[in-house]
């Protein structure tokens, strides 16, 4: 199963972060292919890191292979560096959902599939049917427009109030597509804001990801590597911001934060822009052309705090994460 999903950007990364050596934790395991990826380039060992405890069954199969060369934690990677217990060489993050968790429609992650609308990745807690049964309709316009940019969210919104209750995700993308204009050719479908929004909004996909670079740069030795792929708008934001902000790249300072106040910079950033895939990639695997990857290296400096709303981190005005 690991074989038939390849990581999005995985050469570009290896190339980006090289040379690989020490020890590399890997917060989104997934189907293993970073952690592999990794491991062949050079890696001493890989933390492999994820909060669907699905990937560690799935994995059960080939992880022997690598002996103590791989190490597997059930945990989030917000909390990256507890979980580490030791200094790291890299860390990479792939963020949102993966194609594993899309192509299984019991998982409830894709509107392309009808399944139980669900959306856990860590397969506890409220589900994406508990909280869209159960919450007012102006949260559910909120969270559709703030973590999803979806301009017709109040509209939607209503729609999914007066389809209540729902339970599988066939229906609530039928009700979400009733709201918009058919697609045109190449656009993509009626519901992918909608989904993509719900699915944050369930796994608090943002608090987690402040939190995950937070813990990166206290656990990347110097010299250490962050490499994040993102593939939504808001969070290579949030990525981007906290790259700037962390190696004072973002601006020459403020009335608020002059230059000579400010901290010593945590990361250093090798390349000036994202780095996106190539066009046999964008080809090969249509997920990828929207794929974002953000390059920073640790320096030797404290780790600091990091200011949320300093990162432009989406919030919910009434309620919800």
């Amino acid at each position: 199963m690991a074989e038939s999903h390849v990581p999005v950007l995985l050469n570009p990364l290896l190339r980006a972060v090289a040379p690989v050596a020490g020890v590399w934790l890997d917060g989104t395991f997934g189907a293993g292919g970073y952690a592999r990826g990794l491991l062949a380039a050079g890696a001493g060992r890989v933390i492999g890191v994820d909060r669907d405890p699905l990937v560690f069954e799935m994995a059960a199969g080939w992880a022997g292979e690598y002996g103590d060369r791989l190490r597997l934690v059930a945990g989030t990677f917000s909390d990256l560096d507890s979980l580490a217990g030791e200094p790291l060489d890299g860390v990479v993050l792939d963020l949102g959902v993966s194609s594993m968790q899309l192509d299984l429609a019991d998982r409830g992650f894709s509107f392309l599939r009808d399944g139980p609308l669900d959306m856990r990745m860590e397969q506890a807690g409220p589900s994406a049917a508990d909280l869209l049964n159960g919450a007012d309709e102006s949260v559910i316009a909120d969270v559709l427009y703030h973590y999803g940019e979806e301009r017709a969210a109040r509209r939607i919104a209503r729609a999914i109030v007066a389809a209540r209750p729902l339970t599988r995700t066939a229906e609530l993308a039928e009700v979400v597509a009733s709201c918009l204009p058919r697609p045109k050719p190449g656009q993509s479908h009626p519901a992918t804001r909608s989904f993509q929004a719900i699915r944050i909004w369930v796994n608090d996909e943002f608090r987690q990801l402040v939190e995950g670079l937070s813990a990166a740069e206290r656990a990347l030795k110097p010299g250490g590597k962050l490499a994040v792929v993102s593939f939504h708008s808001l969070e290579d934001r949030i990525v981007k911001r906290f790259m700037q902000a962390r190696s004072n790249s973002a601006g020459g300072g403020s009335r608020y934060a002059p230059v000579q106040d400010m901290a010593p910079p945590a990361f250093t950033m090798p390349f000036r822009r994202a780095i996106g895939p190539d066009p046999d990639e964008e080809s090969a695997n249509p997920r990828a052309r929207s794929a974002l990857l953000r390059v920073a290296i640790r320096t030797d400096a404290p780790a600091g705090a990091v200011d949320a709303d300093a990162l432009a981190m989406p919030r919910l005005p009434k309620g919800g994460h």
